[in-house]
């Protein structure tokens, strides 16, 4: 019998939230990473200019939209991929979770994920009734595995992995004749020597795969780098003998990119003034936020990349979430991305200027109040 699925986590936060909304200066909501600040204009023109989309768009995504894939990881992710070795997605969260089912993963195989990951790892794997499998280290992933879900910065603690880490999780995953997928979606979001620098290195780099895709792919969304979340704009490249299985499985299914957002898509791959203005607005939320919380005692913990703040007082989560609400602030308990983050807190940087300002400003003062 296949297992039942697993409550929707961000259901148990409804008491805290509750909670925080009865502050009388009004509730800041650091939880969810959420885009708030505007899609790019021209994003937006090209998407209202492409809206008499009478026909059914392609799944493979018009040519040229996957050209400008193609020509986006050469140009941003150090990536040499063909045209027909990319596919838009609708969303990467889609993907994510129906991966497994794409690849046609099954019962009594698994799917390997970071100790401290992003649940829907989990959920794809328990919606084709796979293991899911919490495993960091390559020499420990079971033999039964069949798709190694690597993340890159982490979501939610902020780690990169480097092309050295990258290899040996490749490396392991063909000895077992996996699928490995590198979910790199806050890779334009380094903070910390040395990837405030260098270019935080994908899983189809050069220096991890060679010129050999084989059995790897890259899944990236322009959700968070083109506040682009409404749009589900998305897309994944790498082995173009697994690029062709999935898209003759989302042929059959349906799953479509509307050809406006292929439009708009285009013309944000193409334009990287947007991206540079978004980097710099999420680095001075980050260095407003945290000072804060480190003057409170919190200790932050990786964050070197992506768009959270990773943050533990040594104590239970949900008594931090308590306190933090109490402030009027909801953050997202560490209890939902594992059994490896009991301690831990994750505060978003996709909130407006003023709620972060705001909630810098209330951290301090509860710090600073005497007992």
């Amino acid at each position: 019998m296949r297992q039942a699925l697993p409550e929707y986590p961000w259901d148990a936060m409804e008491p805290y939230a509750a909670r925080a909304s009865r502050h009388p200066e009004g509730v800041l909501n650091l939880s969810v990473g959420s885009p708030v600040d505007p899609s790019p204009s021209a994003v937006r023109e090209a998407l209202a200019a492409a809206t008499d989309a009478h026909a059914y768009p392609a799944t493979a995504g018009a040519p040229a939209l996957r050209e400008a894939i193609a020509e986006w990881y050469g140009r941003r992710r150090g990536v040499s991929v063909a045209a027909d070795a990319v596919l838009p997605t609708v969303g990467s969260k889609e993907l994510v979770a129906l991966l497994p089912f794409l690849l046609g993963i099954g019962a009594e195989e698994a799917v390997v994920h970071p100790t401290i990951a992003y649940p829907s790892y989990t959920m794809g794997a328990a919606l084709v009734g796979a293991d899911a499998v919490a495993a960091d280290d390559p020499a420990t992933w079971p033999e039964h595995t069949r798709l190694v879900w690597v993340n890159s910065p982490s979501n939610p603690d902020g780690r990169v992995l480097d092309a050295e880490a990258l290899r040996a999780a490749v490396e392991r995953a063909r000895e077992l004749g996996a699928v490995i997928a590198g979910d790199e979606c806050y890779a334009e979001f380094g903070w910390e020597a040395p990837w405030d620098e260098q270019r935080i290195p994908s899983i189809l780099d050069p220096r991890v795969v060679g010129d050999d895709h084989r059995g790897v792919l890259s899944v990236y969304s322009l959700s968070k780098q083109s506040n682009l979340a409404g749009y589900r704009a998305a897309f994944l490249a790498g082995d173009p003998a697994l690029v062709s299985r999935l898209l003759t499985v989302r042929k059959h299914a349906g799953l479509m990119l509307p050809a406006p957002v292929q439009a708009a898509m285009q013309v944000a791959l193409a334009d990287e003034q947007h991206v540079d203005e978004q980097r710099a607005r999420y680095r001075a939320r980050r260095d407003v936020l945290r000072p804060a919380l480190e003057g409170a005692g919190f200790t932050i913990e990786g964050s070197e990349a992506g768009l959270y703040l990773w943050a533990t007082r040594d104590a239970d989560a949900w008594e931090s979430v308590a306190q933090f609400a109490d402030l009027g602030i909801i953050v997202g308990p560490g209890h939902f991305y594992g059994d490896r983050s009991p301690r831990h807190v994750r505060l978003a940087l996709t909130a407006p200027d003023a709620d972060i300002a705001a909630a810098a400003a209330r951290i301090a003062a509860a710090a600073g109040a005497p007992d």
